[in-house]
């Protein structure tokens, strides 16, 4: 059984497919909104050319519980972190995605993930920003690179702490 299971995990990564258990979530957002989100849509609402964005990390109290716990998707908050996702939280990486090749994506975008800051700069979690684009391609790496950079630093600044972002949001 173990192995029938380990091959039909195996075999969905291979596809390039969402696991069976992506849509069980490992994190309830509280029932009043919070700074996180107040975040995203600020930026979502001041920036026509994103598509999402949305914000990552561990949840206070919790341990090794990673989540996207804000963003334009709120359907999607509390779902479990895929593996590059907790590559940049822990390592500091920024990964930049053209997606030119993935077919499966329901349009075109460009993706930056990099890791969130706080206003002392030290990094607290991760930011993911998808950006619209006419076509798949990488041709507009540089420029949503450092727009991407430009939106993370300009967020750093209303950050005063991780823990601010669980906060409620700001009236």
């Amino acid at each position: 059984m173990k192995r029938m299971i380990l091959a039909a995990s195996m075999m969905t990564a291979a596809l390039g497919l969402a696991p069976a258990h992506a849509a069980e979530k490992n994190w309830q957002a509280p029932a009043q909104k919070i700074y996180a989100q107040q975040l995203s849509d600020e930026t979502m609402k001041a920036h026509p050319e994103l598509l999402s964005v949305t914000i990552h990390g561990v949840p206070p109290g919790q341990t090794n519980v990673y989540t996207m716990f804000a963003g334009s998707y709120p359907d999607r908050i509390g779902n479990p972190d895929d593996p590059d996702d907790i590559d940049v939280i822990k390592k500091g990486i920024t990964i930049v995605d053209p997606r030119w090749k993935r077919d499966n994506d329901a349009s075109p975008k460009f993706v930056v993930l990099m890791p969130m800051r706080d206003v002392k700069g030290q990094n607290i979690g991760l930011v993911v920003y998808a950006f619209k684009v006419p076509a798949r391609s990488n041709k507009y790496e540089r420029t949503h690179y450092t727009k991407s950079l430009d939106l993370r630093d300009a967020l750093a600044k209303r950050i005063p702490s991780y823990e601010a972002l669980f906060a409620p949001a700001k009236k």
